[in-house]
């Protein structure tokens, strides 16, 4: 199987098995379709149950990775079979001419001339087919063929320490597609073969609701303005949580041993009073630490603190900008 093959193969393993936060996501945007129609309580409970699965996928991008790409597999894999001209459809026709007998009701109204021509003219029919099923078989090799021979070389430049190979694999397989979708993006290049640096830009305007919705007791949604200090700690996590997500992500891709992310936000440079992309978190992670934590139980803003990193932040007044940690401060173990 081509690595794009495989690609498509994961993404659809991973829609399968999508945890329920986001099944039921799917489900509430189909709903909102029939929104105008919702009596008064079935609206609250519905803009509720948004504002909830919002904040909930928010905390868990962590907690989902894809499948782990083994290169030497791929590498070793054997090319996709050429297909061979069997002519079968023709020799189903031919089959059927030669076995045709004559009934009476043929015999009588003189048919036998006619049927064994229409059945001639169904073995010519049925060779086009078979060469155009043949045409459509070969197409189908081709590119599979193509994709295969890729696939090969990307792993063959992968398992010797190709950092551009590197670099080739995110652009084609998109690990970060996700994120992508919920408002964050990620830049990235490779120092060496096992230390790989990424660049996490976050967007707190887009991504965390500025309200908190909540269902009354009467059955009114009642929505009132998020306070800075919750503001603040669902932006922690949920930059805590993406950096997880990256950092899982390389590792399942690339055979890097140790990944420094670092988030970047808009915030105000009071030097110059204006906004600009600066570093709120910058993280050392390496793989095997990684692999110990327990993704469905930790706190992504409390599971920062088993790796070293640089992250200054206040409840009340949410990031401030730090330094990057410097790739050359870290030897990644071979």
């Amino acid at each position: 199987m081509g690595w794009k093959s495989l690609a498509k193969s994961i993404a659809a393993d991973q829609r399968r098995s999508e945890r329920e936060t986001k099944t039921r996501q799917r489900n509430l945007e189909k709903q909102r379709k029939d929104l105008d129609k919702m009596q008064e309580l079935q609206r609250a409970q519905y803009e509720v149950e948004v504002y909830e699965n919002r904040i909930e996928l928010l905390l868990s991008v962590h907690k989902e990775c894809s499948d782990i790409w083994d290169w030497k597999a791929i590498k070793s894999s054997n090319p996709p079979s050429k297909p061979t001209k069997y002519g079968k459809n023709e020799q189903l026709a031919q089959a059927k001419l030669n076995k045709y007998k004559p009934g009476v009701l043929d015999k009588l109204f003189k048919k036998q001339e006619s049927k064994r021509n229409g059945l001639k003219n169904a073995i010519v029919e049925s060779r086009q087919l078979d060469e155009r099923e043949y045409q459509n078989a070969i197409q189908k090799y081709e590119s599979q063929y193509s994709e295969w021979k890729t696939s090969v070389k990307l792993a063959e430049r992968i398992l010797t320490g190709d950092t551009k190979a590197y670099m080739d694999a995110i652009k084609e397989i998109h690990p970060f597609s996700e994120i992508s979708s919920l408002g964050s993006f990620v830049e990235f290049k490779a120092e060496n073969k096992s230390l790989f640096e990424l660049t996490l830009y976050v967007n707190s305007d887009k991504v965390i609701p500025k309200e908190v919705k909540t269902l009354l007791k009467s059955g009114k949604l009642s929505v009132k303005k998020m306070s800075q200090t919750k503001f603040n700690e669902l932006y922690q996590d949920y930059v805590c949580s993406c950096v997880l997500r990256v950092a899982r992500e390389s590792f399942a891709l690339l055979p890097v041993n140790m990944v420094i992310i670092t988030a970047v936000a808009n915030l105000l440079n009071t030097q110059t009073g204006h906004k600009e992309n600066q570093p709120i978190l910058s993280i050392a992670i390496p793989k095997d630490t990684l692999s110990k934590l327990n993704y469905e139980t930790i706190d992504p803003s409390d599971s920062i603190n088993n790796f070293v990193h640089k992250m200054n932040y206040k409840k009340t007044s949410g990031f401030n900008s730090v330094q990057k940690l410097i790739p050359s401060d870290f030897q990644p173990t071979n």
